[in-house]
C-alpha cells in the first residue's frame, strides 16, 4: 500500500489504553508553554496519527482559549473526553499535569535544600532575566494576536496603569474590562471581534477517527440530567477536600487557605498563566507570605524549564510555604511541603474539569461558531496590560535586586538583552534560551 492511499485510509478505532499511553507520553514531552504544547498535540492528534480531524481540534481550541485555566491542558482534557467519555478526560487532564507536579516537587525540594551553593546560585543568577524575557515576548505574542483597534490597546494601557501605579487589584481589572467589553460590544460591535487565530492550520490531513462529519457519540449529546450530575460531583470533589482541611487544621490554616486562594485564582487565568502571575504574587508573596519575590522568580524559571503547564508554578508555591511553614513538624518538612503542592495543584485543575466536562456537550451540540462575547475581547485585552506589568515587575528585581537605591545590575541586564535577541530575532525555543543564560550566569558567579 502507498503512502498516499494510507492518507486516505481511516485509522483504526484507538483503545482506552493506547490512548491512556499518548496521554502519558505527552506529559512528559510538553514543553514550550502553551504554543508548544498545543503545536505538539497538532502533529500527534492531527498529522500523524489522525485522532481528530483540524476542525474539530480548531473547533476545540477555541472553546478552551477563552475558559479561565491552563488552555493546552482544557484541549487534551477536551479530546481525552471526546475519544473516550468521562474517564478519557480525565485520563488525558491528570497526565498531562501529573509529571510536571512530580518534577516540580523533586526541584522545589533540590531548590530549597541546596539554593544557597553557588552552583545553584550561579545558575539562577543566569536564569532570572532569561525569564523576563521571556515574559516580555508572551506579552508580546498576545498583544500581537489581541490588539486589533486602538480601543483595545486602550485597554491594555489602562489596565496596565490600573496595576502599576495605583495597585488595582487583578479580579477588579477583569471586572472593569467586562463591564467596558459589554458596553462596547453594544455601540462598536466591530470593534469586539475577534477570530480564531489559528486559520492557518486549517487544511486536511486525510479522514481522521473523529472527522469533520463524525455522527455526535452519544456521550457528547447535552442532557440536563448529566449537566447536573457533572456539577454536583465536581462540586463535591471541592467541598469534601475542603471540609477536611478545615475540620482537621481549622480556616486559617495554611493547606485549608491554600485550597480557598488557588480555587479562585484557577477562576481568574483569563489568558494563561503569565496573566494570573500578578495576583498569585499579590497573594501569595505580598498577603500570606508564603515566599518571597525571589523565590516566586525562581519558582517561574522552574515552571519553564519543565513540562506541564506552566500554571504548575503553583506547585513551587504549595511546596515552598508548606516547607517553609513545617506544618507536620520540623522533622517531616518534605512532607509538608509535598502535601501543600498536591494541594494547590487539585484546587487549581479541578474548574479546569468541570469547565470541559460541562461545556463540551454544548460546544458538540452546537457544533457551530462560537459566539464569544465582547467582554471576552476586552478580557483578553486588559490581560496584555497585566502581562506588561508583570514583564515591569520581574525586571525591577532582577536589575536592581536590593532597590533603586542600590546598585544597577549590569551583568543582569546584558543577560536580558541576550535572552531577548536569541528569543525575538534567532527565534530560538524557551529551553534553548534558558539553557545558555544558565550557563552564562554560572560563569559569570565563578569568575
Amino acid at each position: 500500500m502507498t503512502a498516499a492511499s494510507d492518507k486516505e485510509a481511516l485509522p483504526a478505532q484507538v483503545s482506552f489504553r493506547e490512548a491512556w499511553l499518548f496521554w502519558f507520553k505527552l506529559g512528559w514531552i510538553s514543553f514550550g508553554g502553551p504554543a508548544g504544547q498545543i503545536a505538539i498535540m497538532h502533529t500527534e492528534l492531527v498529522e500523524q496519527r489522525r485522532w481528530i480531524s483540524e476542525k474539530r481540534f480548531l473547533h476545540a481550541l477555541n472553546y478552551c482559549m477563552v475558559l479561565p485555566g491552563p488552555e493546552a491542558q482544557q484541549l487534551a482534557t477536551y479530546i481525552g473526553w471526546l475519544m473516550h467519555r468521562t474517564w478519557g478526560g480525565i485520563a488525558a487532564g491528570a497526565l498531562f499535569v501529573l509529571p510536571s507536579l512530580l518534577i516540580l516537587i523533586i526541584l522545589s525540594w533540590l531548590y530549597i535544600a541546596f539554593g544557597h551553593v553557588s552552583l545553584v546560585t550561579g545558575l539562577f543568577y543566569g536564569i532570572k532575566p532569561a525569564v523576563t524575557a521571556i515574559v516580555l515576548q508572551a506579552a508580546y505574542r498576545i498583544g500581537l494576536r489581541t490588539l486589533k483597534n486602538p480601543g483595545l490597546w486602550a485597554i491594555a494601557a489602562a489596565s496596565f496603569v490600573a496595576m502599576a501605579i495605583f495597585q488595582v487589584s487583578f479580579p477588579i481589572i477583569l471586572l472593569a474590562a467586562a463591564l467596558i467589553g459589554y458596553a462596547g460590544g453594544r455601540m462598536a460591535p466591530a470593534r469586539f471581534l475577534t477570530g480564531a487565530g489559528h486559520s492557518k492550520l486549517n487544511r486536511s490531513y486525510g479522514p481522521a477517527i473523529i472527522d469533520d462529519n463524525s455522527p455526535l457519540p452519544e456521550h457528547a449529546r447535552f442532557r440536563w440530567s448529566r449537566l447536573a450530575t457533572v456539577i454536583v460531583v465536581c462540586v463535591l470533589l471541592w467541598i469534601v477536600p475542603m471540609t477536611l482541611l478545615a475540620s482537621q487544621f481549622g480556616w486559617n490554616a495554611t493547606l485549608t487557605q491554600m485550597g480557598w486562594f488557588f480555587t479562585k485564582a484557577a477562576l481568574l487565568t483569563f489568558g494563561g498563566a503569565y496573566a494570573v502571575l500578578p495576583y498569585i504574587y499579590e497573594g501569595a508573596v505580598e498577603y500570606y507570605g508564603w515566599l518571597d519575590p525571589a523565590q516566586m522568580i525562581d519558582g517561574l524559571a522552574l515552571g519553564e524549564t519543565t513540562p506541564g503547564p506552566l500554571i504548575m508554578v503553583v506547585a513551587f508555591v504549595g511546596f515552598i510555604g508548606g516547607y517553609a511553614n513545617a506544618l507536620f513538624g520540623t522533622e517531616l518538612t518534605f512532607l509538608a511541603g509535598a502535601t501543600a503542592a498536591m494541594v494547590v495543584t487539585w484546587f487549581t485543575f479541578l474548574p479546569s474539569f468541570l469547565f470541559i466536562l460541562i461545556g463540551g456537550p454544548l460546544v458538540e451540540t452546537t457544533h457551530g461558531n462560537l459566539k464569544f462575547t465582547a467582554p471576552l475581547t476586552a478580557i483578553a485585552a486588559a490581560v496584555v496590560g497585566v502581562i506588561f506589568n508583570l514583564v515591569v515587575f520581574f525586571a525591577y528585581h532582577v536589575l536592581w535586586p536590593e532597590g533603586f537605591s542600590a546598585l544597577f545590575e549590569w551583568p543582569a541586564a546584558l543577560i536580558t538583552l541576550t535572552a531577548s535577541v536569541a528569543l525575538f530575532y534567532f527565534k530560538w525555543n524557551v529551553i534553548q534560551v534558558m539553557g545558555a543564560c544558565a550557563v552564562i550566569g554560572l560563569i559569570y558567579s565563578i569568575s
